[in-house]
């Protein structure tokens, strides 16, 4: 048996890619919780942004230094985004990693990791990914990006699109579900755009209506929506779902004003308020979650004042704000108007400040109403305590749901009392 340590950085994308890496060391391995247990540290890193190429090295690091000393040593693995972004270099920069590995050739690793610790390769079974440790597991329905953002890696790292054909997400959606998944949450670069290289019409939608009708699943969450390709046959056909579609839609908009969306590059260029009362039109009460960015190159004030403003009217449920990153290999690193730092926190700093009213305000809504929490893991400080989550909170990106009482417990959905709200968080008890 092959001890592995795995750390895997960003996105749930990438929590996927790591599930589906162990996957294929089949029966060969079990999970150890430090790396100095371990015969393999595998790192599954993130390069999106600056902040997260800083993090992926600094992990590295580390985990390198942890183990240096060990005897024996185990094998350092180093894959995801930073490997693909950065390539052979690493090799140079790193020593201490034993492999690197781009997410184009991570269908080799599990191969590559039993060849070098001289276990059996088996290439006739098929692997299948690890049930979730919770109540929800990611669905990854395609990779990479045909959209070319001026400011995103994205496309660099991860490719053109390239969507899953629609029986094995089916399959694979059986098989979590099986393994105790109550809940799938559907990532991609660009769900909106599923299928359209596979040549389907209407493919998400048409995804969507399939997973709807598997029995035992309770929650179907899809997560990157982009604004363009919420059109009005997308949401009508997702309205007829019925109650197992969690009326949550996360629609990156990045800005609010037409002259930066269109410097931007982003496919849809229009006022971002169109698109949340298209939502709204066909989900009254929808959650909504987005992402802006701050001090993009040539904002001015009056650019900046609209977002603001545009905050303040949408009144989205969740929101996350990113000053501009002039991010290596983009256009928009060599735009002219860059933004001082200063500057661009601030704006970030005014946004975050006026969301919290925003988010406030909606939580304390539901105090003393009676929700359905899906149970996630037990509080690590407070024993009895659990955190969860509502229908309007997805995993790991937004606020939390504190809860106790008689049944509760990882993996299960319970009926609880709102108690008590804050900022981003709420309080409940069974």
């Amino acid at each position: 048996m092959i001890k592995v340590y795995t750390h895997s950085l960003g996105c749930p994308k990438n929590t996927v890619d790591t599930e589906n890496i162990l996957s294929g060391l089949k029966e060969h391995f079990y999970p150890v919780a430090e790396p100095g247990e371990s015969d393999v540290v595998l790192i599954n890193t993130c390069a999106f942004i600056r902040s997260a190429v800083e993090e992926s090295l600094e992990t590295i690091f580390e985990v390198a230094k942890d183990i240096e000393s060990l005897s024996p040593r185990p094998l350092l693995v180093v894959t995801g985004c930073l490997v693909s972004r950065y390539g052979s270099g690493l090799g140079r920069e790193i020593p201490e990693a034993d492999m690197f590995v781009p997410i184009a050739k991570q269908a080799d690793l599990p191969g590559r990791i039993l060849h070098m610790l001289g276990c059996p390769v088996d290439k006739e079974s098929p692997a299948s990914r690890p049930g979730p440790f919770t109540g929800y597991a990611y669905l990854k329905i395609s990779e990479g990006c045909n959209n070319r953002c001026a400011f995103c890696t994205i496309p660099s790292i991860r490719g053109r699109l390239r969507s899953r054909p629609e029986p094995e997400v089916l399959r694979e959606a059986e098989h979590l579900i099986d393994q105790g998944a109550l809940e799938l949450v559907l990532v991609s670069q660009d769900s909106t755009a599923y299928g359209r290289d596979l040549g389907y019409r209407q493919g998400l939608a048409r995804l969507a209506e399939k997973l709807a009708v598997l029995e035992g699943l309770l929650r179907i969450r899809i997560m990157y929506l982009y604004p363009s390709g919420l059109n009005e046959r997308l949401l009508a056909r997702l309205a007829e779902l019925g109650p197992s579609f969690v009326p949550y839609f996360d629609v990156p908009l990045q800005h609010a004003h037409p002259e930066i969306l269109k410097k931007m590059g982003r496919p849809f260029q229009h006022d971002p308020l169109e698109v949340l009362r298209r939502i709204r039109n066909y989900f009254p009460g929808a959650a909504i979650r987005s992402t802006l960015i701050t001090g993009y190159p040539g904002e001015k004030e009056w650019h900046f004042q609209a977002l603001l403003e545009f905050v303040r009217q949408a009144r989205v449920q969740h929101l996350g704000v990113f000053p501009f990153y002039p991010e290596e290999g983009t256009r928009a690193a060599g735009f002219s108007g860059q933004v001082p730092d200063e500057l661009k926190n601030e704006r970030r700093r005014i946004i975050m400040q006026e969301q919290k009213k925003i988010s406030r305000e909606y939580l304390q809504s539901f105090v003393q109403e009676s929700l359905d929490i899906m149970v996630d893991a037990l509080h690590p400080e407070w024993p009895g305590l659990y955190t969860g989550r509502t229908w309007f909170q997805a995993p790991e990106v937004d606020g939390l749901t504190y809860i106790s009482g008689p049944g509760v417990r990882p993996g299960k959905m319970v009926r609880a009392e709102i108690i008590s709200s804050h900022d981003y968080d709420l309080e409940a008890l069974v």
